[in-house]
């Protein structure tokens, strides 16, 4: 049956913050394959004068409304505008068999809140790495209790990794648990060509925050050159290019570290199917789709092994590392050096249409749907 699902969330693409949880507005756009699905999301804008403004659109063939509301340097303020919005937001839009909400922040209560009201369930996705048990001492008991509040109401709480899910698990949430990972077109981040490229590339796209460790990777580059000149480093995306240009340039490196900012979603398939290895190397993550979209292309890639990505990196397609510079550094000389064998890119490409691909994560949100509302 074809039900009408109403997809809100913590994080979502809005014009403050272009790919905020895109990975979010992924899966939306996997489920209206299925269903009916419209998306709602609010947002706090300190630049505009009016309390409340409405930005209603149809994006890629889904009903999309974000309400960005007057932000102020009250907290609680915010809090109660951020629910209002959502409140008006949701007065305009049809009225859903389901709320797919996503990420146990506060603004989540709003999914509690129309249970209660219009006996409308509920399922929650969860992505944040800040659910890691390696992060609960950095989340405020006002944080869990909120998070525990939302989960306990929630017919389903689906974390997108194993490793998340098992974190989750300990907390003693009084729900259902099942994993349902991030999507990936694998028509777009198809599988390249097989023509090799001049000199050997290494990728890394992300938004360059410190914990991703951007700077460390043009370290090892840097290093790598000394013994070696016949690869590219490309990196680059939403965040501080400036910052990395001015080291590729104090070190005179520009002929063979190319930097760029943020891409669409085309561009970066494009630049994955570019290149001949992507680097993740960071402090913490969960499920990255970055690394899921460059195995989609048949690139393999140089990881580090934290969270959910040993959910997705092995040895046939890739090579997992501690957080260790030195590793990374020798990490990227072996793949140079050939001494890495990789599994057939074919191979990289059908792991991920056969678990992460549009047709396979709909149908199991499909299943959880059917089986709530059945």
């Amino acid at each position: 049956m074809r039900y009408k699902i109403l997809f809100i969330s913590s994080w979502f693409p809005n014009k403050l913050e272009p790919t905020n949880g895109n990975f979010v507005q992924r899966h939306a756009e996997a489920v209206s394959r299925l269903h009916d699905v419209e998306v709602l999301h609010s947002i706090g804008d300190a630049t505009q004068i009016e309390t409340y403004l409405f930005d209603d659109k149809i994006i890629n063939g889904i009903r999309t409304l974000i309400v960005y509301y007057k932000n102020s340097k009250n907290p609680v303020l915010n809090f109660i505008r951020r629910i209002k919005a959502y409140q008006m937001g949701f007065s305009r839009l049809q009225k859903p068999d389901l709320v797919h909400a996503n990420v146990l922040h506060n603004s989540m209560l709003f999914a509690v809140y129309l249970k209660r009201k219009f006996k409308i369930p509920f399922v929650i996705t969860e992505h944040w790495s800040g659910f890691l048990k390696m992060n609960h001492n950095q989340l405020s008991k006002s944080q869990m209790f909120v998070a525990k509040i939302i989960a306990n109401n929630a017919e389903f709480v689906l974390p997108v990794s194993q490793y998340l899910l098992n974190d989750l698990m300990e907390l003693d949430w009084k729900t259902k648990f099942d994993v349902v990972g991030n999507v990936v077109d694998t028509q777009l981040f198809k599988l390249k060509s097989t023509s090799e490229n001049k000199s050997f590339t290494f990728l890394h796209i992300s938004n360059l925050i410190q914990l991703k460790n951007p700077e460390k990777i043009i370290v090892a580059a840097l290093k790598l050159r000394t013994e070696f000149d016949n690869f590219e480093l490309h990196i680059g995306g939403d965040g501080d290019v400036e910052k990395l240009n001015k080291i590729v340039k104090e070190n005179k490196a520009e002929n063979f570290i190319k930097t760029f900012s943020m891409l669409t979603l085309n561009e970066v398939a494009e630049k994955m199917s570019g290149s001949d290895c992507f680097i993740l190397f960071s402090n913490y993550e969960n499920f990255p789709c970055v690394l899921l979209e460059s195995l989609s292309t048949g690139t393999p890639a140089i990881a580090t092994k934290v969270g959910g990505i040993p959910e997705i990196i092995n040895d046939k397609n890739g090579v997992l590392i501690s957080n260790s510079e030195e590793e990374l550094y020798l990490a990227i000389k072996a793949v140079v050096q050939k001494k890495v064998e990789f599994a057939d890119s074919n191979d990289l490409h059908q792991f991920v249409d056969e678990n992460f691909s549009i047709e396979i994560i709909s149908k199991k949100f499909d299943i959880i749907y059917q089986q709530i509302l059945s």
